[in-house]
């Protein structure tokens, strides 16, 4: 697995990494909240107990990640060049480096 690489090229939009410390806190928030309504029920309305909704306890506007982009293979090309070119000094070293953005970005 050390050579996969992505089969789209979608990614997030925005500066974080990852949205895993939101969905913690989502579903940490969504099981407290199910956890009272069950013990706040009487056995009669066990039966009658719906679920706590996604939007009840939480708002996806309000996580980390705005959406995401699909990418060309020309596009990544051109923003690795941009920057490569903005980095590096030598020749040899702006293709080095926009070589290896480009397997960052391709890479899972």
């Amino acid at each position: 697995m050390s050579n996969s690489r992505r089969k789209t090229p979608v990614f997030g939009i925005c500066v974080c990494q990852s949205e895993k410390d939101d969905k913690k806190r989502w579903h940490r928030r969504w099981r407290s909240t199910e956890r009272m309504a069950l013990g706040n029920a009487t056995p009669e309305g066990l039966g009658a107990h719906l679920p706590v909704l996604e939007k009840q306890v939480s708002d996806v506007w309000s996580m980390g990640k705005d959406g995401h982009i699909y990418r060309s293979l020309q596009s990544q090309a051109a923003a690795a060049e941009s920057r490569a070119s903005r980095l590096g000094r030598t020749p040899q070293e702006r293709a080095a480096l926009k070589k290896r953005l480009l397997k960052k970005w391709m890479s899972k």
